[in-house]
């Protein structure tokens, strides 16, 4: 039955393919629940027929907002697309403002919530959502109905055959949810995807991908309401794989440890993480052991793909992998074959040492309207090149504009921007979506992206400037946790940066035993400034004069999703930034 053009038709082609016994799993109260593929269906028919009975039809909304990924949102999302009804996922650390506004923009009738702290949000604005009728939890919560009484609702299985007229009366080219991107200005915008849209892009992405078919288990924690871990969630039960759902960010180190995972996607910021605090274990080695750790970790830095180093090269690989490398799995599971990464530009370097690592990190390139890959690399057949993107899927067009920008066609690309035609018109145009990146195509077909076209800038002197470029270069420095570069219009480049407060504490008392009273003390330390300009001038020295960053602020705040430096997915919200640190932006500049 590979005849699968809906998004629900995924969980049956699992059930007719392998029937997991753990295709869901989810900790509570300390223990691994499983669901088998077979009460995973039978609680999402039970959820549809619920529906049917509240008096759901095709083309209503149903809000999704779950602090964490679990079960009960997969049974929700194929119970509600079973009616012809569509999803509207949210992310749970928004305001209560933004959740008025889609809630209403989307026309939502009815919202499913994880915990008090969603539900609180909710009950804040409620009576601004006209069209709101009822709030379910799949947590218990005072005063909440719980999402049981809709699989109560639906236990009666005589109108199954009515779930099953509306299901054969779902076609692929109907809506399937709406995504409201995050923005990193205005207000969000709704994504309108269809089931084909995300089904093609599942399809085609799934031969791109060395993945072992029903016996692999995957961790899943980005967060299910974006587009790239919801669709590889669909990849996984399209493969057969058990999903694992990780119970928080903070947990991530000891459910690795737990599951075991086979594969699990990741942002590059949680790479840079693992990253800097493997470094800093090594950093704290003596003698021999802090040797043998920092000469695995430069051969790291100078892996190519395909044995292109050469047998020696190859020989200390192998020496390294089992004394250094072996222990970087084992804090990672043991059993890791692969890393997906998207969201954002994984640096090279990171790209390079995991791979040496033998964690070989897949990077893909896509947007939320693109459902979302457009390209993605693979480690086998010479699909891979570090630095790049990987080459364009199979059924997906791209190709490069003038200026630039990567302008994409296919059956992945969004059906437009829900109620809002004329943002809808200024993307798609002559057939093909306008990503906003700009990139190339080496002559191998390697999509590289440069950066973000509305992004880019010009100094007074008419230099363009990519500050993505800059900050990921700025970045690889462990006393760098975030950095924005500035000078749009103005004679030079400049920064604001939020040290690693962690690191450079750490740093400042080993280097001459100081201590500081808090981070605005740490940010006005001339040793902490100097330690600073050095690697910025270190970093300068990859640049064009005009690139260069000729003065920097330190900013003593912690940037972050709450409190608005960065949107949900960990992108720079640079206006908001910008604003909020204005007085460092005229001390540079006035």
């Amino acid at each position: 039955m590979n005849n699968i053009t809906r998004l629900f038709d995924f969980p049956y082609y699992q059930l007719e393919k392998y029937n997991l016994k753990d295709a869901l799993v989810t900790k509570y109260d300390g223990n691994w629940i499983k669901t088998s593929t077979q009460e995973y269906l039978e609680k999402a028919n039970a959820i549809s027929r619920g529906l049917l009975r509240l008096g759901v039809n095709k083309n209503d909304k149903i809000a999704i907002i779950s602090s964490n990924n679990r079960t009960e949102w997969h049974i929700t999302d194929i119970g509600v697309l079973q009616t012809g009804a569509q999803t509207v996922p949210m992310y749970p650390t928004i305001s209560a403002e933004d959740y008025e506004y889609i809630l209403n923009h989307s026309g939502s009738q009815y919202v499913f919530v994880s915990d008090i702290e969603v539900y609180q949000k909710l009950q804040s604005i409620k009576a601004n959502v006209p069209l709101l009728k009822d709030i379910f939890s799949y947590n218990d919560i005072a005063g909440c109905k719980s999402w049981k009484e809709i699989l109560e609702l639906g236990a009666n299985t005589d109108n199954q055959d009515v779930v099953e007229d509306r299901k054969n009366n779902v076609a692929t080219t109907d809506l399937a949810t709406i995504i409201y991107t995050s923005g990193t200005t205005g207000r969000p915008k709704g994504v309108m995807l269809s089931h084909q849209n995300i089904v093609s892009d599942v399809l085609m992405s799934a031969p791109r991908v060395p993945l072992r078919a029903g016996d692999t288990r995957a961790l899943s924690f980005l967060p299910i309401c974006h587009i790239f871990e919801r669709m590889l969630t669909y990849l996984y039960q399209y493969y057969g794989i058990s999903i694992y759902f990780a119970e928080s960010i903070e947990k991530i180190s000891d459910n690795l440890k737990e599951v075991k995972p086979h594969v699990m996607s990741v942002v590059p910021r949680l790479l840079e993480k693992v990253y800097d605090k493997i470094y800093a274990k090594g950093a704290d080695l003596t003698g021999i052991k802090k040797a043998l750790f920092f000469w695995a970790l430069n051969l790291g830095m100078d892996y190519k793909p395909y044995k292109q180093n050469g047998a020696f090269y190859e020989f200390k690989l192998k020496i390294a992998r089992k004394l250094i490398f072996s222990k970087w799995q084992e804090g990672l599971g043991g059993e890791l074959e692969l890393l997906v990464s998207g969201s954002a530009a994984l640096q090279s370097r990171l790209t390079k040492v995991f791979c040496a690592a033998n964690i070989p990190v897949m990077e893909g390139y896509g947007l939320t309207e693109t459902s979302p890959v457009i390209s993605v690399n693979d480690m086998r057949n010479g699909g891979f090149r570090v630095g790049t993107v990987g080459k364009v899927l199979n059924g997906v067009e791209v190709k490069i504009a003038e200026d630039g920008e990567i302008l994409c066609k296919g059956p992945n690309v969004m059906m437009g921007y829900y109620k809002d035609e004329t943002q809808t018109a200024e993307v798609l145009k002559d057939g093909y979506f306008h990503t906003g990146d700009i990139g190339e195509i080496d002559s191998d077909g390697f999509l590289k992206i440069t950066d973000r076209k509305k992004e880019m800038f010009k100094t007074s002197g008419g230099k363009y400037v990519a500050p993505q470029i800059l900050e990921n270069a700025f970045k690889q420095s462990r006393f760098i946790e975030q950095i924005m570069v500035i000078g749009d219009g103005e004679k030079m480049p400049a920064a604001f940066i939020q040290p690693n407060f962690e690191f450079v504490t750490e740093w400042a008392h080993r280097h001459n035993n100081t201590t500081f009273s808090s981070n605005e003390d740490m940010c006005s330390s001339k040793m902490v400034i100097d330690r600073i300009q050095d690697e910025i001038d270190h970093c300068n020295e990859k640049f064009g004069n005009w690139e260069k960053v000729k003065r920097f602020e330190l900013t003593p705040d912690i940037w972050s999703i709450d409190a608005g430096h960065l949107t949900p997915t960990m992108k720079l919200r640079r206006k908001i930034i910008k604003e909020k640190y204005n007085d460092l932006y005229q001390k540079i500049y006035g």
